[in-house]
């Protein structure tokens, strides 16, 4: 991915766009990115700051974000600088992946001050630092350890990244640029990234194929002259030509780039986008939000494998238990031989033989005796165990299927998990645990209320049909939102969501019906297969067994079809 120097350079006028707002709310949806809400009467727009790793960007977004209950520090502090502050301008240093932001603001004693934010995308050092006119360093999201070379703490001066002693291609003419890489010598893509400042490897690949045809070709083997017109349609590129272009594999995003990309061929799809902000909301918005949801569920994602893992540990044990046990009458055999020919053995004896009258041959077996005990004691020893394994078996077996139902509820949980798309469906699943045990219920002195929020649709017939996220919804609208005479839908033995079409018993179109399955289809693990078994019947024949965990049922008179999963 190209968000390089000369990507940053690119988007400056857009952000520039926004010089002389006012900064009217700011955000921080997870602990690496910042939303700064700009106003001004002719403009408004959310600026977007991010430092995840491997995703580290800035630009304008339309994205809705959720933000937590409670703003983190950096947030409370950069609403203490940047609140009602003004933007005055984005600025860069030659193609330094830094990006500088300056506010004008009215600091606690009533002077104008001249705040900055700094942004740095340096590889996997992102970072956002806040710092005065001076440079000198309020806070920065990640802070430096105190035995680094370049120091970003609070109270330092902000130093700049070490300059690298590579060439501007903006500020430096196509000769020197060609000298330079034949100095360099070898590879013509890796000569160029290591003679120019500002570029990724993305980039540097694709002035040696707009030049040479290939991406492979060497320094001393070809006629370097040819990059001329690459390199000053770069230029133009990235001063006031920018071809913003996002490359598709399977539909998924792939790649992206200030420039068309030629050197792939027809092996991906591309899309053209108007501004360079917009280019990476769609690149990543589908990938911020899975990360979100990663972050918000990690905790119980956690705790739900390892109770998992718990558990499954627990029935092999039960399982190995029981399989002992199916030896037991011969612990009853044992006890009634040694009765039977007690007058035989001797108190002191390790074992004794005997014929086995159960046996239809009578064979003669030999018995483990303990020389401590005497013949009577010995024969009540092997009762004694005897029944201790008949009892083992009796349990053991109503356990393991407890220890069964266990897994399959906590696997649907983890499922749920996987397809939670926000902040309520991981709260929901959050106030599952904490209601079933597995959670202890943090004590706060607000709470949000969190009541049940159902995926909603429409069928061609104007029935509404509802789809639940967690077990939570899945009961909220079986038991509660649907009416006995409902169409129920649920994958065949497979974990996923309930699915209820609010038909009250009037016949559904066939439409209808492979619609709504294949949305349990979407909504399951089952999601990335084809040809999905689900199952139908009405609600009156789903039944919720005594004691069954959330989201738990079971189901009768019930007809399957197979469909694809539905997708939007």
């Amino acid at each position: 991915m190209a968000f390089d120097g000369a990507f940053i350079h690119t988007l400056l006028s857009e952000l520039n766009n926004a010089e002389f707002s006012h900064v009217e709310k700011i955000y921080q949806p997870s602990k690496d990115e910042l939303v700064f809400h700009l106003k001004r009467k002719d403009f408004s727009g959310k600026l977007h700051i991010s430092a995840r790793n491997g995703a580290g960007r800035i630009g304008f977004t339309d994205a809705k974000f959720e933000n937590p209950y409670e703003p983190p520090m950096f947030c409370m502090l950069a609403r203490k600088i940047f609140s009602s502050a003004r933007f005055v301008s984005a600025k860069q240093k030659g193609l330094d992946r830094v990006i500088e932001l300056e506010f004008q603001a009215v600091n606690e004693m009533g002077d104008t001050v001249s705040p900055k934010i700094i942004c740095e995308f340096i590889g996997g050092s992102n970072n956002i630092i806040f710092t005065d006119e001076n440079g000198k360093i309020a806070d920065a999201l990640f802070r430096s350890d105190i035995t680094a070379a370049r120091m970003i703490m609070p109270g330092c001066k902000y130093v700049y990244p070490e300059d690298r002693g590579k060439l501007n291609i903006l500020s430096t003419d196509t000769e020197t640029i060609i000298s330079a890489v034949r100095k360099k010598g070898g590879e013509v893509s890796a000569a160029l990234l290591s003679a120019l400042d500002g570029l990724s490897p993305l980039v540097c690949r694709e002035l040696a194929f707009s030049a040479f045809k290939t991406v492979e070709g060497d320094c001393n083997s070809l006629d370097l002259e040819l990059l001329r017109e690459p390199l000053d349609s770069l230029k133009r590129a990235i001063e006031k030509e920018p071809c913003y272009t996002v490359l598709y594999e399977n539909k998924a995003p792939k790649d992206f780039c200030f420039i068309c990309i030629k050197q792939y061929g027809n092996m991906y799809a591309e899309k053209r986008f108007s501004s360079g902000s917009q280019m990476l909301c769609e690149f990543y918005g589908e990938r911020d939000k899975a990360a979100r949801m990663k972050r918000q569920s990690g905790d119980i994602f956690k705790t739900v494998n390892n109770y998992l893992s718990r558990v499954k540990r627990r029935m092999n044990l039960r399982i190995r238990d029981l399989e002992a046990t199916k030896d037991r009458e011969k612990l009853r055999i044992c006890g009634e031989l040694i009765k039977a020919n007690i007058h035989l053995i001797k108190p002191g004896d390790v074992s004794c033989e005997v014929q086995n009258f159960y046996d239809e041959n009578l064979a003669a077996v030999k018995i483990k005796l303990d020389p401590a005990l005497s013949p009577a004691a010995n024969a009540a020893k092997y009762f004694k165990e005897y029944k201790k394994s008949c009892a083992a078996n009796a349990s053991l077996g109503a356990l393991i299927d407890s220890d069964k139902q266990e897994i399959e509820y906590l696997d649907s949980v983890l499922e749920s998990i996987e397809r939670a798309t926000d902040s309520s469906d991981i709260a929901g699943i959050r106030g599952e645990l904490v209601s079933s045990g597995y959670i202890k219920e943090k004590r706060t002195a607000k709470k949000p209320s969190v009541l049940p929020q159902t995926e909603q649709h429409t069928s061609v017939e104007g029935y509404k049909i509802l789809v639940g996220h967690n077990n939570i919804q899945n009961d909220y609208i079986t038991a509660k939102l649907a009416d006995k005479n409902d169409t129920w839908f649920h994958t065949k033995n497979i974990h996923g969501s309930h699915v209820v079409v609010k038909n009250g018993g009037r016949e559904i179109s066939e439409q209808t019906l492979l619609f709504a399955a294949g949305l349990a289809a979407k909504n399951s693990r089952a999601k990335n297969s084809s040809n999905v078994p689900v199952d139908y019947t009405e609600v009156k024949h789903v039944k919720k067994p005594a004691g069954a965990k959330a989201g738990m049922v079971i189901y009768t008179s019930n007809k399957t079809v197979f469909v694809t999963p539905w997708e939007e």
